[in-house]
C-alpha cells in the first residue's frame, strides 16, 4: 500500500554564483510532498535516505509519474530549483516491484542540465487488488486467468509462499528484512449513503484500435443507467478516432447509483440486423468511483462478444470516465493525442497478460426459510366459510434471481411456501475477471395479477469472496445462509411505506427471513444451461452444515428515557431472527418484551419508563449454526480495533496539548508495543465434531494470518525506525485502517439482534446490534465488544420516517445489557448479575367491567376474566403449573403497574390547580348552584369545592383561587350550555341555556424534593387494591376512576425460583376450556413468565452541567438568528438554560443542577461506563413549537468522593442537525457526584437565580487587543424591498460591542472612512476556549431605523492571533535579508563602489548568445507556441523550448488557489459573507460581503504600561481607483452539453458591474472544448465594481441563451494584495515583438514601489549591470550566464530589476484555470476555463498592447496520391471458365473527411496485379503546429452551423473487386498517419504486414512525417481481418503520397486521374495486358482472349470430329451406290 523511494544520490549538481549548492531532493507524488536532509557544499551529494509515500488503498496506474526536484538550499529567502524531472511509473503498475533509474534533470525552462542526474531506487508495495507480474510473464488478477489454463481445483490448492525478497533497511547499511508476498484483495467500498443527491458522469470516448471487421462503419454507444448516447459515425476504419464527451446527470443516492451498469457498445452502423453489435464492455458506476480522484484516465477497454466470450477481443476501445459529486473536483481530459506506438496491455483496464476469459457464477440455491406472510388471506377465509380447503396455508409464494453485470437468473418459484426448498443451480454466464463488483440476490413472492413483491435483497461483494495475487483464490461462497432485511414482517393489507428497504435501499429494520447459498466461479467455460436442479447428493451433502444448537438470548433493561411516544404503553421488543418476535402470529410466544408501562414526565419536556428497582429482563431460546469460529475471528480483529483507536486518541490528544516529542514518541511507544502484542494473540480455530467450515472460511483465515503476520512486521519496524512523530501517527492511522478491512466477516449466518419499541400494538423505533458484538465466548479476547456489557442504545425511526414526518427528537435512549450465547454457556449471564438478583414471576391480569354501576368480571367485554396483557390468551391462576424444575415461592400477589404510582403532577415543579364550578336554572328562573354536582373536572367527574381541595404535602400555594378568563368565556368566566352532559359551552347567555360553568385554577409549586414526593406517593398507593381503569381495554390505563370508565384491571404476580440451572421456565398450561380453541390452547401452553432484575436499592447523585457557551449554531429564524436555549436530559431528569435573545453564539456560562437521581447498579462501573448527557439545542419561538437546532451528547466524570481534587475541563462538543450535518460546537462540561452524606462542593456562584460556572472550570482570562479592520461592505442585496445604501458594522467578542461609522453612500464607495476598531477586552489564554466573534450589519434608514439585514459570525479568531515579537521581520521579504548569509560580494558602502560588468560576454569572456529576429519568425513562433510550451503540450510548439524562450506559471485552479499560497489574495482583508434566512430554507440567502481583517494578540496585564504599536496601522487608500481591466479567455474545456445533440454552441459573457460584453456573433458551433482566443477590455472603478464574472452562454437561434456555468473573480483582493496579482511578471522583459512588456509600469519602477511598501533601502543601482537592495547586491552577469536574449530585449536596468522581482513574492506572468458551476447544480463543475486578467490602474499610467491571443488558423494543403499499380492483390471471383480473377480497382480517402476518389477498372487481372497511373488530389485544412486536420461540415442537413473536428491526417486505401450486377467486394484496406507514415518499400517482395505499426506493439516500425519529406514513394501493404480478428495480407499498392502547400499547388497544378493539367508528373495510360477489358463491351475480345484462348483444342477438336463424322456420313451415304456401281459396271 506504499511507494517507498530511496534517494541515493546526485552527480554534477550545478553550482551557486558565489560557491557550492547546498542540495538537497524533493519528491513530490500525487500532491504528497517529501524531502531528503540537506548536504552542505556538494556536488555529488549521497543521501542514501528513504521517502514513503501511501497511497491511500490505490494502485499505480500507467499515468502516474514522479517529479524529482533538485533544490539549492537557501537559509533565508526561496530555496532555488536547480532541476528537474519526471519518472513515469508506467513499468511498476505493470508488475514490477522495483525500479533503479538515474534521470537526467532540466532547468525550469524544460531545458536539458549537462551530466546532472539523480539516482533513486523505487519499491513499489501493491494494495490489495493490485497484481505482480508472475516470474513466466504473465500476470492474473485472478488465479486461473493464466495462460496456463491451470483448473480451479488446482488454485485453490495453492500453498502460502514466502518470497525472499530483500529490501534495505533505510539508515541501517547492510541490514535487510524480508517481504511476504500476501493475498491482494479488492478495495472493500464502504456503506454508502442513501440520501439523493446530484450526480454527474463523464465519459469520454477517445478512439478505437483493432475493431474487427472489414469495411466497418463502426459507431460507439454508451449507456449509464438506462441513459444512452452515441457517438459519430466514422466510415470505413477498424481504428475510428471520436474524441467525444458525454455527460449524464442523476438526482438519486450513491447506494443506489453505484450498482449501475456502464455499458460500451461498438457497432457497424451499415447493418441493419440483430448482429450489428461488435463488441461491449461492462463495469459498475461503483468501480469508477472508487478509483484515485473517481477518475479513470486514458484506459483501454477490451471489447468483447456478451453471448459468446469464447470468440476472444473483439477490440480496443480508449475511452476516460469520471464520477462527480457536489464539491468534487473534475479532471482534466486532456485532449487525446493519438500514438501509434502505445502500449495497449500496458494501459488496459485490467492488468497486462490478463485476457478476459469466459467464465460461469453458479449459485446453487438449496432452500429458505422464515418468509415472511406476503398475501392476503381474503381468499382462505372465504373458503372456510364454505367449508373448501380447511387446511391452512402459507400466504406466501417465494422465488429467487441472482442479478450481475445486468444479467439476472431466476428460480421456481415455490406455492403458498414459506420455507421454500429449490434445490437449484443457478447460472450466469460472464468474462472473467469483471468490472462489478457486486452479486444480488432477492427473494420475491409472486403475485398473480399485481407486479411481484421484494421479500428482501441481499448483496455479495466480490471483494469479500475473492481475492487476487499471487496466493488469491475465485470467488467461492457456503454454503451457508445469507439473511435478509427489510421492513416489517407483519402483514398489512395497505401499502408497505418501508417497501424502498426490501429492495436494500437503506437499513433494513426486520429480519425477513435466510437462504442457504453456495457459490462457485468455474474459468473457462459458460453454462450450457441457465438453470438446472441440484443432484441428491449435492442436497446431502450440504445437511452437514444445516447442523443447530441451542442459543440464549439475554436482555436486562435498566432506564428507558427520552420516551417520544406518551399515548400508550410502552414496551420493548428483543428479537433475533424471527425468534421474539411479539407481533408474528406464526412465532411461538416467549419472554421477549417488557411489560408494557405508561410513561412518566420528567419534570421538564421528555418521559420515562419508571421501573424504579425491579429492572425487566427478556430471554429467548433461539436455534442457529454454530458459526463461533467466525464471529470470534472478528470479535478479536475489533478488540485489537477498539484498543488501538482508544491509543490514536491518546496520542492526539498528546499532540494537541503541545507536550514535548519525548513525551509523545513515548505514547507512540506504548501504542506499538501494545498493538505488536495483541497481533500476536492466535486466532480461533474450527473444532471438528463442532463446526462446520467451507473453502472461504479456510482461505479467509489464511488470509487474515497473513495479513496480521505482515502488519506485526510493520508495527516492528515503525518501532525501531520511527523518527517523525507526523508521519508515525500517520502509519499507525494505516494500520488502523487495514484492520477494519479485516474485520469483515462475509459469511455471517447468524441475524443481527433488533430492539423494537413498540406502542400498543405499533412498532415506533428499533435498533439493529450484530450478533459477534454481543457473543460470549469462554475465551475472553474473542467476546463481543458489547458481551453483557451495559450499553446506552439511541433507538431511530425506521427508513426516512423521521425526515418525512420531521421527528428530530429521539424515540427514545435506553440502557441495557445484552448477552448471546450457547445454551451450555448460560450460567455466565447469570454470574455477570451481581449487581442485582434476576427473578422469574409467572404474571395474569384479573378483568372487570362496569355494569349498571357495579364492577364484575363476568363476560368483560370479551375478554377473559384472567387474561395475559393483551387480553388474547386465557391465563387463570389456578392453571399455571410450574415448569420443571422450578417451584413456587410465595403466593399470588398484587402487583400494580409501576406507572400507575404516579400522580399527575409527578415530576412537575409547579402544577396548575383547576376546578369547574357549575350552575343551574329553570328557564325565567335565576342561576343557583347545581344541587348534585356543584364542582367537577374537566371530564365531569364530581371534586370537592374550591375551598375544600387539600394542598398535597410537599407543596405551597403561590397565589389565591382566580377565574380563568383566558377562554371564550364572559366578564365573570361564565360558559353557557343547553346541557351539561351534551357539551357545547359558548360565551353568550342565551335564554335556552340551562347550564353554566367556568373555571377556578390556583397555582402550587414543590416544596419537596421530586424524588421524596414520588416515595411519599409509593407508600400511598402500596395500600390499594393495585386496579387500573379505562373507558374500554384498548386504551390507556389510569390509576384513578374516572365517571365514563367501563373497564378496569390489575396485575398479580408469583415468584417462582429455580431447583435445576438448567430448566425451562416455559409454563405448562392445563385448559380444560371446551369453548377456547386450539389456537388458543396452544398459545397459552406456551405462556412466558415476566424476568426482572432487582436491585437491592439505589444509590443517589448528584449532576452538575456546566454549559458555557455554542458557536456556529444555524439560524432558527428569518432574520438569520436564533433565540437559543439548551435542554439537557439525564436519565430520569432534564432541564434546560437561560433563552438568549438573536444570536448565533450564544453565552449561557451556567451551571444545571440535577438533585438526586437514583441509579441503580455498582458505582465502580457507572465511573467506567457513566450514562450519557443528551443535550438538544432549541430555537424559542413565541408562537409554536420551538425549533430544534441539534443535538449533541457527553458524558460526566463521574467522583465517587466528593473530595475528589479532578476538576472536569471544558470542551467542544460537536453538534449535529437533524439531518446529521454539523450544526455548530457546545463548550460544556460534566461532574456526577455520589451522594455519600459529605459534604459536597459549594454551589457554584448565583446570578439572578441562576448558577454560573465556577472558577478553576471556566475559561482563564487574560489582556487581549483585537485590531478590526472594517475595510468596508460589497454586494448588499435588498432588504425588505429597498437597497442597503447606508450600513454600519456592529462587532460583538464575549459581550462586547463595537459598532463603525456608516456608509453615506455604498452606490459612490463602499468603504468605511475609519476602518480601524481597537478591543481591549479579558478573553480566554486557552486557545481552545477562543470566543467566537459576532458581526451584524444594520441599515439606516428613516425615522431612526436601523434594521439588522445581515449576520457574519467568525467561528473563533485564533487563526488571526498575530505574534508581536516577530512583527519587526513580517513585512519584509526573507530573500532580501543577509542575516547568516555567505556571499562572495563584497558589501557595498555607501555609493562609491560601482560594480561594472559586461552585458554581452560572461565570466568566461565569451559572447552571449543574442536571437535575430528573423529566426524567430522564420521558425514561425507565435503566442499559442508559448501556450502549449506552459501548458506541457510540446508536440504543439515545435521548438518553441530548445529556443529557450519564456513560458507562463500554469495553474491547474484557480490563481488565488495555487500552489504558490497565495492565500486567497487574503493577506489585506478578508471576505466573509453576511447571512440571512432560517436553516430550514434549502439554500442559505447570502445578502452581501463584507471586507475586513483581524489581529489579535496579548496586551501588558498592567494597565500603566503602554500598550503596544498597532498593526494595522498604514492603509492604502479607500477611495475609488478608475482601472482598466482586460480579459484574456483562452479556451473551455468539458463544457456541459446544453442542445439534444449533446454539444453546445458556446461563447462567453464577461460582466463587470452594469457593464457587458460578449463574442455572441463569433460563438463556437458544436463544441465542448472550444477555443476562444478572445480579449475583452472594460473600465472598472473599484471597490465598487469588483467583481468579474465570467460566463459561458449557450447560443440558441430561437430561444434565450442558456447559461453553462459561470465563474466569478474579486479584482479587489488582487489589486490590494502584497503578491501584485495585477499583471503578471513576465520571464524577460521586451519592447517589442511577441514578448512585449504589457504592463503600465515598468520592472524598475514595481521594484521602487515593493521597496517602499515593505520600508526596504533601495534600490540602488550601479550603472546598468548592478543594483543594490537591503544589504545585498545583485549582478545582470549572474543572471545572464546561459541565458539567451531576444532581439527586442530592453535596457540591462529593466532587465536587472525584472530578474531581481522573480527572487520576490509576487505573481508572475501566468495562465490559471478556472471552474464554472450553474446554479442549477450547485456544486457541480461544468467544465474548465482557462483565462487570465490583468488590471491597470489609471493613475499608473497607460497599459501596454494588450497579447494578441486569437487562435491559430489552419493552412490548405493539398495531398496527392498516385497508384501506380497493385501486386499480389487476392483473386476474389471466378469466370465463367473458372479461372480465379478480379476486377481491381483502388479507392482512396483523408479519414473524417471523407470525399472519396476512385482509379478505373483494372479488368480481368489474373494474377493479382493492377496497372493504373491515376492521381488522387485531396484539398484539406491542416494545422502543422498541432498536427491535425481541421475539417469543418454540417452534421445534418438542417444542421445550421458547421462543426469543426480536429482530427489526426489519416490516409486510407482500399483495394475493392468490381461487380456490375451486385455490390462491389472489399479486398484490402490500409490506414497511415501522415505524420507518421510508415516507409514504403521498394520492391514488392520486401513488402509485408510488418511495416504497419499498429500490427505488433513491439514490433518498432520507422516512420517518417510526410509533411517534413513531402513526398514518399513505394510499397505498402493491404490486409483484411479475418472472423476471429486475425489480419491477413490481400495485396500490395505501389503509392507515391505527395504534400503541397496551396502556393505550391497552384505552382505545380495536376488534375485527377489522368485529367488535365495531366502533369506533374505526367501520367500516360497504363499498359495493362490484352486479357484486361470488360467482356460486355469487347466481344472480339471476349472471344480472343476468354473463348478461344481457354477453348481452342475444344474448337479444333470438335472441328476435325464433324468433318470425320460428316465424312464418315457422306461415305455410308454414298458407298451403297458407288459400290453397286462398281459392281454394277463390272
Amino acid at each position: 500500500m506504499s511507494l517507498d523511494v530511496f534517494v541515493v544520490s546526485a552527480a554534477n549538481v550545478p553550482k551557486e554564483r558565489f560557491g557550492k549548492s547546498d542540495p538537497y531532493v524533493q519528491i513530490v507524488f500525487q500532491g504528497q510532498k517529501k524531502k531528503t536532509e540537506v548536504i552542505k557544499d556538494e556536488e555529488n551529494p549521497t543521501w542514501n535516505q528513504r521517502l514513503d509515500f501511501d497511497l491511500g488503498g490505490q494502485a499505480l496506474q500507467p499515468s502516474d509519474q514522479l517529479v524529482v526536484n533538485l533544490f539549492d538550499y537557501e537559509k533565508i529567502g526561496r530555496n532555488k530549483l536547480l532541476g528537474t524531472c519526471n519518472v513515469p511509473m508506467g513499468n511498476l503498475s505493470q508488475g514490477k516491484d522495483s525500479l533503479e533509474v538515474s534521470p537526467g534533470l532540466t532547468d525550469s525552462n524544460q531545458r536539458p542540465l549537462q551530466g546532472v542526474t539523480v539516482t533513486l531506487k523505487i519499491h513499489y508495495k501493491a494494495p490489495p487488488g493490485a497484481v505482480k507480474k508472475q516470474s513466466s510473464g504473465t500476470v492474473g488478477s485472478q488465479p486461473g486467468m493464466d495462460e496456463t489454463d491451470a483448473d480451479e481445483e488446482q488454485i485453490e490448492d495453492i500453498e502460502e509462499e514466502e518470497e525472499e525478497e530483500v529490501e534495505q533497511v533505510p539508515g541501517q547499511p547492510g541490514k535487510t528484512r524480508k517481504k511476504k508476498k500476501t493475498h491482494k484483495r479488492r478495495k472493500i467500498r464502504g456503506k454508502l449513503s442513501s440520501k439523493p443527491q446530484d450526480f454527474q458522469i463523464r465519459i469520454k470516448v477517445i478512439e478505437g484500435r483493432q475493431i474487427q471487421g472489414s469495411n466497418i462503419k463502426p459507431v460507439c454507444r454508451v449507456t449509464v443507467n438506462h441513459q444512452t448516447k452515441q457517438t459519430r459515425i466514422k466510415k470505413g476504419t477498424n481504428s475510428p478516432f471520436w474524441n467525444q464527451v458525454f455527460f449524464y446527470n442523476f438526482h438519486t443516492s450513491p447506494a443506489d447509483l453505484f450498482d449501475e451498469i456502464i455499458d460500451f457498445q461498438v457497432f457497424d452502423s451499415k447493418r441493419l440486423r440483430s448482429d450489428s453489435l461488435i463488441g461491449s464492455f461492462k463495469m459498475d458506476i461503483g468501480i469508477v468511483h472508487d478509483e484515485r480522484g473517481h477518475t479513470f484516465q486514458h484506459k483501454w477497454l477490451l471489447l468483447g462478444d456478451p453471448e459468446d466470450p469464447m470468440a476472444g477481443a473483439k477490440g480496443y476501445l480508449k475511452v476516460s470516465a469520471t464520477v462527480l459529486g457536489p464539491g468534487d473536483v473534475a479532471p482534466d481530459f486532456k485532449p487525446a493525442v493519438q500514438d501509434d506506438s502505445e502500449d495497449m496491455e500496458a494501459n488496459l483496464l485490467r492488468p497486462a497478460g490478463v485476457t478476459l476469459r469466459p467464465a460461469t457464477f453458479s449459485v446453487r440455491l438449496y432452500g429458505a426459510e422464515d418468509v415472511p406472510r406476503m398475501d392476503s388471506a381474503m381468499m382462505q377465509g372465504v373458503k372456510k366459510f364454505f367449508g373448501v380447503g380447511t387446511v391452512q396455508k402459507e400466504l406466501v409464494d417465494p422465488y429467487a434471481t441472482v442479478s450481475f453485470a445486468g444479467k439476472e437468473v431466476k428460480s421456481k418459484i415455490m406455492y403458498q411456501c414459506d420455507h421454500p426448498e429449490w434445490n437449484q443451480e443457478l447460472r450466469l454466464g460472464l468474462r472473467f475477471p469483471s468490472m462489478c463488483e457486486r452479486i444480488r440476490l432477492q427473494v420475491l413472492d409472486w403475485d398473480r395479477l399485481t407486479e411481484d413483491d421484494i421479500v428482501g435483497t441481499t448483496f455479495i461483494p466480490l471483494s469479500l469472496i475473492s481475492s487476487s495475487g499471487d496466493n488469491g483464490f475465485l470467488p467461492t461462497f457456503g454454503p451457508t445462509h445469507i439473511n435478509f432485511y427489510g421492513s416489517p414482517r407483519e402483514y398489512s393489507e395497505l401499502p408497505d411505506e418501508y417497501e424502498a428497504l426490501n429492495m436494500g435501499k437503506g437499513e433494513g429494520v426486520a429480519y425477513r427471513g435466510r437462504a442457504l447459498v453456495e457459490i462457485k466461479t468455474v474459468i473457462g467455460e459458460l453454462p450450457d444451461q441457465v438453470i438446472d436442479d441440484i443432484h441428491n447428493d449435492d442436497v446431502l451433502r450440504v445437511q452437514k452444515f444445516l447442523r443447530r444448537r441451542k442459543y440464549k438470548l439475554h436482555a436486562a433493561f435498566l432506564s428507558a428515557t427520552m420516551v417520544s411516544e406518551v399515548d400508550a404503553p410502552v414496551e420493548f421488543e428483543v428479537s433475533i431472527g424471527n425468534y421474539g418476535n411479539k407481533l408474528d402470529e406464526s412465532v411461538p410466544p416467549c419472554s421477549s418484551t417488557t411489560q408494557p408501562t405508561n410513561p412518566v414526565f420528567d419534570g421538564c419536556h421528555y418521559y420515562f419508563l419508571p421501573w424504579g428497582e425491579t429492572k425487566p429482563c427478556t430471554v429467548i431460546d433461539c436455534h442457529w449454526e454454530d458459526i463461533s469460529f467466525r464471529l470470534e475471528a472478528v470479535n478479536l480483529i475489533n478488540s485489537i480495533i477498539d484498543k488501538l483507536e482508544v491509543n490514536v486518541a491518546k496520542v492526539r490528544v498528546a499532540e494537541q496539548s503541545r507536550l514535548e516529542a519525548p513525551q509523545i514518541a513515548q505514547v507512540i511507544i506504548s501504542t506499538l508495543d501494545e498493538l505488536a502484542a495483541d497481533l500476536s494473540k492466535p486466532f480461533p480455530q474450527v473444532i471438528e465434531g463442532q463446526h462446520q467450515s467451507n473453502d472461504l472460511d479456510r482461505l479467509i483465515s489464511e488470509y487474515r494470518q497473513q495479513e496480521i503476520s505482515n502488519l506485526k512486521d510493520e508495527v516492528l519496524r515503525l518501532r525501531e525506525n520511527a523518527t517523525v512523530i507526523v508521519d508515525a501517527i500517520s502509519e499507525i492511522e494505516g494500520f488502523l485502517a487495514s484492520l477494519k478491512t479485516l474485520a469483515v466477516e462475509p459469511q455471517n449466518s447468524m441475524p443481527d439482534v433488533i430492539i423494537w419499541m413498540l406502542s400498543g400494538n405499533d412498532r415506533i423505533a428499533y435498533y439493529r446490534i450484530p450478533a459477534a458484538d454481543v457473543l460470549f465466548s469462554a475465551t475472553p479476547d474473542y467476546c463481543g465488544r458489547n458481551c453483557g456489557k451495559l450499553q446506552t442504545i439511541t433507538m431511530k425511526y425506521p427508513g426516512n420516517k423521521a425526515e418525512k414526518e420531521n421527528k428530530p427528537e429521539i424515540p427514545a435512549m435506553v440502557r441495557a445489557k445484552i448477552w448471546l450465547g450457547l445454551d451450555k454457556h448460560e450460567h455466565e449471564w447469570h454470574e455477570m448479575q451481581t449487581e442485582g438478583e434476576l427473578s422469574v414471576f409467572a404474571e395474569t391480569y384479573e378483568n372487570q367491567v362496569s355494569m349498571i354501576g357495579n364492577w364484575t368480571n363476568r363476560a368483560p367485554m370479551g375478554r377473559p376474566k384472567w387474561s395475559d396483557n393483551s387480553g388474547k390468551v386465557k391465563l387463570t391462576k389456578e392453571k399455571f403449573n410450574p415448569p420443571p424444575g422450578w417451584r413456587w415461592e410465595a403466593e399470588w400477589y398484587i402487583s400494580p403497574e409501576l406507572s400507575m404510582l404516579y400522580d399527575k403532577d409527578a415530576g412537575h415543579k409547579e402544577f396548575l390547580e383547576d376546578v369547574y364550578e357549575h350552575a343551574l336554572r329553570v328557564p325565567g328562573m335565576a342561576w343557583h348552584q347545581f344541587p348534585q354536582k356543584p364542582w367537577s373536572d374537566v371530564k365531569g367527574d364530581e371534586m370537592p369545592a374550591r375551598d375544600d381541595i387539600e394542598l398535597p404535602e410537599g407543596w405551597k400555594w403561590d397565589d389565591a383561587w382566580q377565574v380563568d378568563l383566558n377562554r371564550a368565556v364572559d366578564e365573570e368566566g361564565w360558559e353557557y350550555a343547553v346541557e351539561a352532559t351534551l357539551g357545547g359551552y359558548g360565551p353568550v347567555e342565551k335564554t335556552y341555556h340551562m347550564c353554566r360553568r367556568r373555571r377556578w385554577l390556583r397555582q402550587r409549586s414543590v416544596l419537596l424534593t421530586a424524588k421524596k414526593k414520588v416515595e411519599k406517593e409509593k407508600s400511598a398507593k402500596d395500600a390499594q387494591e393495585g386496579w387500573e381503569y379505562a373507558i374500554l381495554f384498548n386504551q390507556k390505563f389510569h390509576a384513578k376512576e374516572h365517571r365514563i370508565d367501563l373497564c378496569r384491571r390489575r396485575r398479580w404476580h408469583r415468584k417462582m425460583v429455580a431447583d435445576s440451572p438448567s430448566a425451562t421456565c416455559f409454563f405448562q398450561m392445563q385448559d380444560d376450556d371446551k369453548d377456547s380453541d386450539d389456537e388458543d390452547k396452544y398459545k397459552a401452553a406456551l405462556t412466558a413468565p415476566r424476568m426482572f432484575l432487582t436491585y437491592p436499592g439505589a444509590h443517589k447523585y448528584q449532576l452538575r452541567a456546566y454549559i458555557y457557551q455554542a458557536r456556529d449554531l444555524i439560524a432558527g429564524d428569518d432574520t438569520g438568528l436564533s433565540d437559543p436555549f439548551a435542554r439537557v436530559s439525564f436519565l430520569t431528569q432534564s432541564q434546560q438554560t437561560e433563552k438568549l435573545k438573536k444570536t448565533l453564539c450564544p453565552m449561557w456560562d451556567q451551571t444545571l443542577l440535577f438533585e438526586e437521581i437514583e441509579i441503580h447498579g455498582d458505582p465502580r462501573v457507572i465511573v467506567q461506563q457513566p450514562p450519557p448527557l443528551v443535550i438538544e439545542l432549541f430555537d424559542h419561538d413565541r408562537l409554536g413549537s420551538d425549533e430544534f437546532l441539534g443535538r449533541t451528547m457527553g458524558h460526566p466524570i463521574v467522583k465517587l468522593d466528593p473530595a475528589d481534587p479532578r476538576l472536569p475541563r471544558l470542551a467542544w462538543y460537536e453538534i449535529k442537525t437533524k439531518k446529521n450535518e454539523y450544526g455548530g460546537e457546545l463548550l460544556a462540561a460534566f461532574e456526577l457526584y455520589k451522594l455519600t452524606g459529605k459534604d459536597l462542593p459549594f454551589l457554584p456562584p448565583n446570578r439572578d437565580g441562576v448558577f454560573i460556572v465556577p472558577n478553576g472550570i471556566r475559561p482563564v482570562m487574560q489582556r487581549t487587543g483585537i485590531e478590526v479592520l472594517a475595510w468596508g461592505v460589497r454586494n448588499m442585496k435588498k432588504f425588505q424591498l429597498a437597497n442597503v445604501t447606508s450600513p454600519s458594522l456592529e462587532f460583538e467578542v464575549s459581550g462586547q460591542v463595537m459598532k463603525t461609522n456608516k456608509i453615506k453612500n455604498t452606490k459612490r464607495n463602499p468603504n468605511f472612512d475609519e476602518p480601524l476598531l481597537f478591543y481591549d477586552i479579558m478573553l480566554p489564554k486557552e486557545e481552545l476556549y477562543m470566543p467566537p466573534l459576532n458581526i451584524k450589519i444594520r441599515d439606516h434608514r428613516q425615522f431612526g431605523r436601523q434594521p439588522t439585514v445581515g449576520i457574519a459570525v467568525l467561528k473563533s479568531l485564533e487563526s488571526f492571533r498575530a505574534d508581536l515579537s516577530k512583527l519587526d521581520t513580517d513585512n519584509i521579504p526573507l530573500s532580501l535579508l543577509t542575516a547568516g548569509m555567505d556571499t562572495a560580494v563584497t558589501p557595498v558602502n555607501g555609493a562609491d563602489h560601482v560594480i561594472d560588468m559586461a552585458v554581452e560576454e560572461d565570466e568566461t569572456g565569451t559572447l552571449k548568445k543574442v536571437l535575430k529576429k528573423k529566426d524567430i519568425i522564420a521558425e514561425d513562433i507565435d503566442w499559442w507556441s508559448k501556450y502549449y510550451a506552459s501548458t506541457g503540450e510540446l508536440d504543439k510548439c515545435r521548438h518553441y523550448i530548445e529556443k529557450g524562450f519564456d513560458v507562463m506559471q500554469f495553474y491547474k485552479t484557480e490563481l488565488e488557489k495555487g500552489e504558490d499560497d497565495f492565500n486567497s489574495f487574503s493577506d489585506f482583508c478578508q471576505t466573509f459573507p453576511l447571512m440571512r434566512g432560517s436553516a430550514d430554507e434549502e439554500e442559505s440567502d447570502v445578502i452581501g460581503e463584507f471586507k475586513g481583517s483581524f489581529k489579535v494578540y496579548p496586551l501588558p496585564g498592567d494597565p500603566n504600561l503602554p500598550l503596544p504599536t498597532k498593526i494595522l496601522s498604514s492603509l492604502p487608500e479607500s477611495g475609488p481607483e478608475q482601472c482598466i481591466v482586460r480579459v484574456y479567455v483562452i479556451k473551455a474545456i468539458d463544457l456541459q452539453p446544453n442542445d439534444p445533440s449533446g454539444l453546445a454552441d458556446p461563447y462567453i459573457q464577461v460582466e463587470l458591474g452594469k457593464k457587458k460584453k460578449d463574442n455572441r456573433d463569433d460563438y463556437v458551433p458544436n463544441s465542448l472544448s472550444p477555443v476562444f482566443g478572445s480579449i475583452f477590455e472594460l473600465e472598472a472603478t473599484l471597490p465598487v465594481e469588483k467583481d468579474l464574472s465570467i460566463k459561458i452562454k449557450d447560443y440558441d437561434f430561437l430561444s434565450s441563451d442558456d447559461t453553462i456555468g459561470e465563474t466569478t473573480i474579486d479584482l479587489e483582493n488582487r489589486y490590494l494584495t502584497k503578491y501584485r496579482a495585477t499583471c503578471g511578471l513576465p520571464q524577460s522583459y521586451s519592447t517589442g515583438g511577441i514578448f512585449q512588456w504589457r504592463d503600465s509600469q515598468k520592472p524598475k519602477e514595481i521594484l521602487e514601489d515593493f521597496c517602499k511598501k515593505n520600508s526596504i533601502d533601495g534600490p540602488h543601482f550601479y550603472g546598468n549591470n548592478g543594483v543594490k537592495i537591503a544589504n545585498r547586491v545583485f549582478n545582470l552577469g549572474d543572471f545572464e550566464k546561459s541565458k539567451t536574449l531576444l532581439p527586442d530585449a530592453g535596457p540591462p536596468e529593466e532587465r536587472l530589476a525584472l530578474y531581481v522581482l522573480h527572487n520576490l513574492p509576487l505573481v508572475k506572468e501566468h495562465l490559471e484555470t478556472r471552474p464554472l458551476y450553474n446554479p442549477l447544480q450547485p456544486g457541480i463543475e461544468q467544465g474548465k476555463i482557462q483565462m487570465w486578467v490583468d488590471v491597470f490602474p489609471k493613475s499608473m499610467g497607460p497599459p501596454g498592447p494588450p497579447v494578441e491571443i486569437t487562435p491559430r488558423k489552419a493552412k490548405c494543403y493539398e495531398l496527392r496520391c498516385i497508384i501506380w499499380n497493385t501486386k499480389d492483390v487476392i483473386l476474389d471471383e471466378e469466370s465463367i471458365t473458372g479461372e480465379a480473377m478480379s476486377d481491381i480497382y483502388v479507392k482512396g480517402w483523408i479519414a473524417g473527411v471523407n470525399d472519396k476518389q476512385k482509379t478505373d477498372v483494372h479488368y480481368r487481372s489474373l494474377d493479382g496485379e493492377g496497372n493504373f497511373n491515376w492521381r488522387m488530389v485531396f484539398p484539406f485544412d491542416y494545422m502543422p503546429a498541432e498536427q491535425c486536420i481541421v475539417h469543418k461540415k454540417k452534421e445534418h442537413f438542417w444542421s445550421l452551423d458547421e462543426t469543426e473536428q480536429r482530427i489526426p491526417p489519416k490516409f486510407v486505401v482500399q483495394i475493392w473487386d468490381n461487380d456490375k450486377f451486385s455490390a462491389d467486394d472489399f479486398l484490402g484496406t490500409l490506414e497511415v498517419n501522415l505524420d507518421s507514415l510508415p516507409v514504403p518499400v521498394k520492391k514488392s517482395r520486401q513488402c509485408n504486414l510488418q511495416q504497419l505499426p499498429d500490427v505488433d506493439v513491439d514490433n518498432k516500425v520507422k516512420t517518417i512525417s510526410l509533411f517534413e519529406a513531402k513526398r514518399a514513394y513505394g510499397y505498402l501493404p493491404c490486409f483484411g481481418t479475418a472472423e476471429d480478428g486475425t489480419r491477413t495480407l490481400t495485396g500490395k499498392v505501389e503509392i507515391e503520397l505527395e504534400i503541397l502547400t496551396k502556393e505550391e499547388a497552384g505552382q505545380r497544378p495536376a488534375g485527377q486521374g489522368q485529367e488535365e493539367p495531366n502533369m506533374n508528373p505526367h501520367l500516360d495510360p497504363p499498359k495493362r495486358p490484352e486479357t484486361s477489358f470488360l467482356w460486355f463491351t469487347s466481344p472480339w475480345k471476349t472471344l480472343k482472349f476468354i473463348i478461344w484462348r481457354n477453348y481452342k483444342w475444344y474448337f479444333i477438336g470438335g472441328f476435325i470430329l464433324i468433318l470425320l463424322i460428316l465424312l464418315i456420313i457422306l461415305f455410308i451415304y454414298s458407298f451403297p451406290g458407288e459400290a453397286m456401281t462398281k459392281i454394277f459396271s463390272k
